[in-house]
This record gives structure tokens, sequence and C-alpha cells, in this order.
């Protein structure tokens, strides 16, 4: 969630605004953070680059260190986190969907 940072202001609202409309496409379970659920994230993340996650844990605090693992096992900024609910963008280099060039400055 540090890496919020790499990006200003106005880009991280321009992400939230896009997010409005999606729906969560990876969801952890019971077990939490497994290897399926990261590479399952990891190719969602290729494809669409920003995504929204439903977190498993019910304590806010334990939802705060999911939220740290996860951006940390597959590379990505956390644009934000409402309830059980995270986006979480990682930009592909390759081939860029999201042009944050577009985010009023």
């Amino acid at each position: 969630m540090n890496k919020k940072r790499e990006l200003d202001k106005a880009a991280l609202k321009y992400l939230r605004s896009l997010a409005h409309a999606l729906k969560p496409v990876v969801r952890l379970g019971q077990h939490g953070l497994t290897e399926a659920v990261t590479k399952e994230l990891d190719g969602a993340l290729s494809h669409h680059e920003l995504v929204k996650v439903k977190l498993s844990e019910s304590e806010k605090e334990a939802r705060l260190n999911q939220l740290n693992l996860l951006c940390q096992s597959v590379r990505a900024i956390s644009v934000q986190q409402i309830g059980h609910t995270a986006t979480l963008y990682r930009r592909n280099d390759k081939k860029p969907v999201i042009d944050l060039s577009l985010a009023k400055r």
C-alpha cells in the first residue's frame, strides 16, 4: 500500500473514477492468499491493469495486512480500499490499457 506514493493525486483520482463501475474479479476465500489466487490476480492485472478484489478478513487491521501482502505478491499499487473491497493497479508495460496522461493535473 505504500506504493501509492508512486502515483500523484490526479492519477489516483482518475483510477478511482475508472474503478467505480468495476465488479470484483478476484475473491480471497477462507484460505486467504494462495498460489492460485495470486496467479489469477496476476493474469487479471496483466490484462485489465485495474481490478477490484474482495478481501476475506473480518478485522480492519487483518484486511490491511492481507492487502499489503497481495500488493507485494503481484507488484501492484493499492488505489483504494473500502470495507472488504480493494482496487489494485499495475501498469502493463508491453500493452498499456489505461492512459494516465488523461488524468487532470
